[in-house]
Order: structure tokens, then C-alpha cells, then sequence
């Protein structure tokens, strides 16, 4: 069993890296927090076998304030020379150290205080300067964009933008934590303490902006963005993490008619769309087919024939489908097919289309199989 200290344990990264952290074997976490008395802390300091240094000191009032960097940085070194315990420590650093500015130079400045603890005594270190984070869980109007922008765009409030064309670096933090928990078996020399994560991104403010804004535009209309985007998929997912927790539901429009009911529940420009269709005792459904149009039939509940038939043959044939034995069943372009519903009660439909329906555009032409 190892036992790992996480300081910094309520904070965005300290509540990610103690999940990831948590799927590992033998690992009992140490959490330390505003809260940990002094002699908590050394308790746990005399325990633990490695150590993830997280917490920091950011947006104070006083930019005297961030000497608290230092302070905390040497608070741990001062625990750790009192006794004979030496744990490898992971130091969460920014990549602000490089600057020249009040929190650049206190985190350099712990930086040092670090290196220079583990060259007298022979611990390993590693010190990962991160650039910008988002993911879920950060605090909005801290110290992340991603988490101002994204919580309040999704609650309607007004976002400020002083330079439109900054760039700025973002990591995301499940790749942070992977970066982290991987140095957990990693033995570097002390002359190589420095780790970064490899995959960020960089992207203006206004970009950024414009992304968040049309994640809100785009998610009552059951619409997805291109997910295959890396950059996208994980900022959408952050996006939904801010949501109000009235605001995970909405409403889809649902169609009705003599045949039963239709409603659409996922749509993308790149994937195509999902609908649902109910259809009523010995209704038939379709008797049309689609040039370059594909679609996937599933029934979820009932029983079904699908006909089909060449455009240009005379003869037809069919597939039964029912919530006996789920099936996929795939519609080619110049069939012209039709479903009907064979069951005793109500038959429920799961639809994929390659595209989304364009009302101007159909490809849908009407022939009877």
C-alpha cells in the first residue's frame, strides 16, 4: 500500500488527480487543505510515500501575498528534515515562473527551494510547469477562462474580453492528471526535474469565446459539434460541466399523426442524425428511397417487417426485425423500403440517418415496393 499526500485537495487539480488516483491499486490519498492544522500536516508528512504539491497561492489581493508559495514550499521541506521519511515529491508549478512577475518569481522561487532540498538529500523530484487548465470542476472568476467563460455563457451573463486576439496555451486536465499519475513509476536523475504535459492547445480568447457560445446555440437544437476535434470533444465536455443543475434537461419537438409519433434527438453536420418514430397497429411506414441518403433501422420495441425493392426490379423481399433479438438493419441508396408495424401493441423505431434532414433537400423520393 503507498501512501500518496495530495495537497491542495479541494482545488481543481487536487479533486481530479484524487479521482484518477483513486482507480489505482494499493494507493491510500492523504488529502491536506486550507484546513490541515500543523501537526495534521506532519503526521502525514511522516506517512506518506510520495507527495503531489499542489496547493498555491493565487489571485490575491496583495500581490505581497504571493510569497505564500514560498512559505508553503519551505512549510513542507522544514516537515520533511525533521524526520527520516523522504518521499518523492511532484510539484505542480506554472509555466508563469518564467516570467517576471510577483506569482512568476514566488513559484520560481519555491522552485528552487525544491531543488535545492533534493540535491541535500538525494529525493526525487519532479517539477511540472503547467500552462492554462480547464476541465470540470474548476472554479468560474479564479484563474481559469475556460471556467469563467463557460459558466457564465451558459447562464446568460456577460463575459469581459480585453484583448480578443490573445493566445493563450490550454491543457486539459485529465491529461494533466495522466502526466501526474504516470510520474508515480518514473525515476528521472535530478538533473532532469522539469516534466511538462505534451498535449495542449492554443487558441485566441475570441475563438474561444465564439466555440463556448455556439456550444449554448447549437445544444437545444439536439445539434453536436464535430467531436472528432480533440481540442472541441474536450472543451464541449467542460462546457457541460458548468451547466446549471436545472438547466441538464430540455425539451424536443415531437411530431404526430395518424401513423403515431417522430421526434429527432441528436443531429451533427458530421455524423448525422438520431430519431425515434412510434408507429400503431398495421401502419406502414416509407414507401420511398434515397440516391446517396443511408440509414440504419433498429426496433427497440415491437415487431416489424421492412420491405425493400430495387427501383429498376419488379421483385421484392424483407427482413423482420423485433425486440427479441436487437438487430441493426442498414437501408441502401435506390431501394425504395417500407416498415410496418406487426405487433399486437405500440412499435418503437430507432432511426440513423447519414445527414441531417434538409427540408429543401430531401432525398427522399416516393415509390411503393
Amino acid at each position: 500500500m503507498r501512501n500518496i499526500l495530495v495537497t491542495g485537495s479541494n482545488g481543481f487539480i487536487g479533486k481530479n488527480l484524487i479521482e484518477g488516483l483513486m482507480q489505482l491499486p494499493d494507493v491510500l490519498v492523504l488529502s491536506c487543505s486550507r484546513s490541515t492544522s500543523s501537526e495534521e500536516l506532519q503526521q502525514q508528512l511522516s506517512k506518506a510515500d510520495v507527495i503531489y504539491h499542489l496547493a498555491g497561492i493565487n489571485r490575491p489581493e496583495r500581490p505581497e501575498d504571493y510569497r505564500g508559495n514560498v512559505e508553503l514550499m519551505q512549510r513542507i521541506i522544514d516537515g520533511l528534515n525533521a524526520m527520516t521519511n523522504r518521499p518523492k515529491i511532484i510539484f505542480a508549478s506554472t509555466i508563469h515562473a518564467a516570467a517576471d512577475n510577483p506569482y512568476g518569481r514566488s513559484k520560481k522561487e519555491a522552485e528552487a527551494l525544491l531543488i535545492q532540498y533534493a540535491k541535500e538529500t538525494s529525493t526525487a523530484i519532479h517539477i511540472c510547469r503547467l500552462p492554462n487548465l480547464f476541465g470540470k470542476w474548476c472554479k468560474p472568476e479564479y484563474n481559469s477562462v475556460v471556467a469563467t467563460f463557460c459558466h457564465h455563457i451558459s447562464r446568460d451573463l456577460e463575459i469581459r474580453i480585453s484583448n480578443p486576439d490573445q493566445q493563450v496555451e490550454l491543457a486539459y486536465i485529465d491529461h494533466v492528471v495522466e502526466r501526474f499519475i504516470a510520474l508515480l513509476a518514473q525515476a528521472e536523475p535530478i538533473e532532469d526535474v522539469y516534466c511538462h504535459v505534451e498535449t495542449t492547445f492554443s487558441v485566441t480568447l475570441k475563438a474561444l469565446a465564439d466555440q463556448i457560445y455556439a456550444f449554448k446555440a447549437i445544444r437545444t437544437h439536439s445539434i453536436l459539434p464535430n467531436l472528432s476535434d480533440p481540442f472541441t470533444k474536450y472543451l464541449y465536455s467542460t462546457y457541460l460541466s458548468y451547466l446549471d443543475r436545472s438547466d441538464f434537461a430540455y425539451a424536443l419537438q415531437t411530431f404526430h399523426d395518424h401513423r403515431g409519433s417522430l421526434f429527432e434527438t441528436v443531429k451533427s453536420p458530421y455524423a448525422g442524425q438520431l430519431f425515434v418514430s412510434t408507429t400503431v397497429k398495421g401502419v406502414e411506414r416509407g414507401n420511398h428511397y434515397h440516391n446517396t441518403k443511408v440509414e440504419k433501422f433498429c426496433v427497440i420495441k415491437g415487431k416489424a417487417v421492412v420491405k425493400f425493392r430495387h427501383i429498376f426490379e419488379q421483385e421484392s423481399f424483407s427482413y423482420t426485425l423485433s425486440d427479441e433479438k436487437i438487430m441493426i438493419l442498414d437501408i441502401p441508396p435506390g431501394y425504395t423500403h417500407a416498415i410496418e408495424n406487426m405487433s399486437d401493441g405500440e412499435l418503437i423505431v430507432l432511426f440513423w440517418a447519414n445527414e441531417i434532414f434538409d427540408a429543401n433537400n430531401p432525398d427522399t423520393y416516393g415509390v411503393k415496393v
